[in-house]
């Protein structure tokens, strides 16, 4: 009977290309990966690897094995899941990880569908920097992070993106800083006091190439990571902010601030990470299937 931590390192040295990679990956010796893999192998009489190089490549033998270990190894996520989702108790339970750059009106109007089951649906969320709540996912404490980045394509982390939506963005300020620098869009925002997300947000390096475009040299009077702090300070009137524009509704009516202008060459997108390929858990599929009319409201 095969072992399923045999699979595991056969997967590790195949996804990394050598036993040492593997090895520093799983925080185990070089020795002990060669010696289930060579378990492996006499199990399944087959070579899984050749030599290529410095490295190893799979045999066909080993290709084969390694697309039945992915599917194993998706069903093993998909049991685990569903353990702590709580489907043997009936209460349907969803952990959610929002990075801390997603503005918390988009990430409450996203995980609303969710709340559809009522009362028998229990919905823990928690918040952090993306590669923590992927880490977090990986090892099924997470059932989904909503993101603005997706998985890195080819990266160590077995995972899968879907696309929420897209939203252009739109400079918001308050009432009265908008009287203090006012005129045509974006030219009334030329050496203007400017909040910024911070340099791990998808929009950062976008924004600052944005403003040299335009020859706008903003100051720079604060740089946040948390989104919800960010807009604090702008509702107290230090600088002008952006938010994406499916939330220009929100923003004017909660917040008090004012639509300056919508930078439309910038586009933020919105993402669901998740460890399983078909997404079987009912409260992710409703958040899936509901995202579009979040983002159809402001663009």
């Amino acid at each position: 009977m095969l072992n399923y931590k045999h699979l595991h390192y056969f997967h590790a040295v195949a996804t990394h290309g050598s036993v040492a990679r593997a090895a520093e990956q799983l925080h185990v010796t070089a020795q002990a990966i060669s010696m289930q893999l060579q378990v492996l192998e006499e199990q399944l009489g087959e070579a899984l690897f050749q030599k290529k190089g410095r490295g190893l490549e799979l045999t066909e033998a080993g290709k084969t094995v390694l697309r039945y270990a992915e599917q194993i190894f998706d069903l093993g996520n998909e049991l685990e899941q569903a353990v702590r989702r709580g489907v043997f108790t009936g209460e349907e339970t969803l952990r959610v990880g929002i990075c801390d750059v997603i503005a918390k009106t988009l990430a409450f109007r996203l995980l609303q569908p969710a709340r559809e089951a009522g009362l028998a649906m229990r919905l823990i969320c928690r918040e952090g920097r993306f590669e923590d709540l992927v880490l977090d996912l990986t090892a099924h404490k997470l059932d989904l992070v909503i993101a603005d980045q997706g998985l890195a394509t080819g990266g160590a982390v077995r995972g899968y993106t879907q696309l929420l939506g897209s939203s252009t963005l739109t400079v918001f300020g308050h009432p009265a800083l908008c009287q203090d620098w006012p005129g045509a869009f974006p030219q009334r925002l030329r050496n203007a006091p400017f909040l910024l997300p911070g340099q791990e947000a998808a929009i950062h390096t976008q924004l600052m190439s944005w403003f040299e475009r335009h020859d706008l040299r903003p100051i720079t009077v604060g740089e946040f990571d948390d989104g919800a702090l960010l807009k604090s300070f702008a509702c107290s009137g230090t600088g002008f902010m952006v938010a994406p524009t499916a939330l220009s509704d929100i923003v004017q009516a909660e917040n008090g601030l004012e639509p300056v202008g919508v930078i439309d060459s910038i586009v933020e997108h919105f993402y669901a990470v998740s460890v399983e390929r078909r997404e079987r858990h009912p409260a992710v599929r409703r958040i899936l299937e509901g995202a579009g009319q979040v983002f159809a409201r402001g663009d």
